[in-house]
């Protein structure tokens, strides 16, 4: 299994909650991509790195800052000899570091969007397509806000999940780090490949009309909730849905279960809420809804 591959790869270099590789690998396969929401320090560039290396793929990495214009990501024309010459940007990677995005002015934010969404990019009416898989990691500081961008609504609803890292085990961290470099050695363990066929493997795994059924409960009642102002898109509930499959996947099943989709609800719907400010000053909060959506509506007895 990929999981495991992959698990046991990274064990001694990359310290991670076993459910935060499961989420990052199904986001992945699902083809959505992972926006990683945790202070500086904890490791999301290693993480970012390394999981481009076993996986075989390809890895690019734009430190965002405000004065980052779009053609720095996406690439330029320029003219030499008497005709154009494209040159590309390093978005064109198949894993995609995007460090700090919400330092970047909402201008180059932009520049994303079309890329996560379709898999393309479109410069002087020419379109160029990304390499595939293109998996977007994008990180942000949720603590320091001075000479930020918050992300608008339509860039936070293109990200299938949002993780934190969290502070890892720092003792094993030290002891297993001091003098190794946690990249040195990393060898794929899969490649291109297999992770294109498991996406198309991700689409056959079955989800019963139970299941469905549950899932637009969820939504109508945080749609429905008093204090959120906008609650999860169709998009977001395709993307629950995948994310699902793809955790069904991982555990060596051809169908979801409820907890596949709990725990897909748990990653995908909370960056994507919108609170009234009244809720947010009575100490609401998105992921908090989210479990009072999962504790009221019930879930169904048995699915697949």
């Amino acid at each position: 299994m990929l999981y495991e591959r992959v698990q046991s790869a990274l064990r001694g270099r990359v310290l991670l909650r076993e459910e935060t590789l499961r989420l990052a690998l199904a986001a992945l396969l699902s083809g959505g991509h992972l926006l990683l929401e945790d202070v500086p320090g904890t490791g999301k560039t290693t993480f970012a790195k390394a999981l481009a290396r076993v996986l075989g793929l390809s890895f690019g990495r734009i430190q965002m800052t405000p004065d980052l214009l779009p053609q720095d990501l996406t690439g330029v024309y320029l003219y030499r000899e008497g005709s154009l010459v494209w040159e590309r940007g390093p978005i064109f990677a198949q894993v995609l570091l995007v460090d700090e995005l919400n330092r970047a002015t909402p201008r180059t934010q932009s520049a994303l969007l079309e890329a996560m969404g379709e898999g393309q990019v479109t410069l002087e009416g020419k379109t160029h397509p990304l390499p595939e898989p293109f998996f977007v990691l994008a990180t942000q500081n949720p603590v320091e806000e001075e000479g930020t961008f918050p992300l608008p609504v339509a860039q936070r609803d293109r990200f299938a999940a949002r993780l934190a890292l969290g502070y890892p085990d720092e003792k094993a961290l030290l002891k297993a780090l001091r003098g190794q470099d946690p990249l040195e050695g990393l060898a794929p363990v899969t490649d291109a490949e297999e992770v294109l066929a498991l996406r198309r493997e991700v689409r056959r795994v079955r989800v019963e009309e139970e299941l469905t059924d549950y899932l637009l409960a969820l939504a109508r009642f945080l749609r429905g909730r008093e204090g959120v102002r906008l609650g999860p898109s169709p998009r977001a509930l395709l993307q629950v849905e995948r994310l699902a499959q793809a955790l069904a996947l991982l555990e060596g099943r051809g169908f979801a279960l409820p907890e596949d989709l709990k725990a897909a609800f748990r990653a995908a719907i909370p960056h994507r809420l919108l609170l009234a400010l009244e809720a947010e000053l009575s100490g609401l909060t998105p992921e908090g809804l989210v479990e009072e959506a999962l504790e009221a509506v019930p879930a169904p007895v048995e699915a697949g």
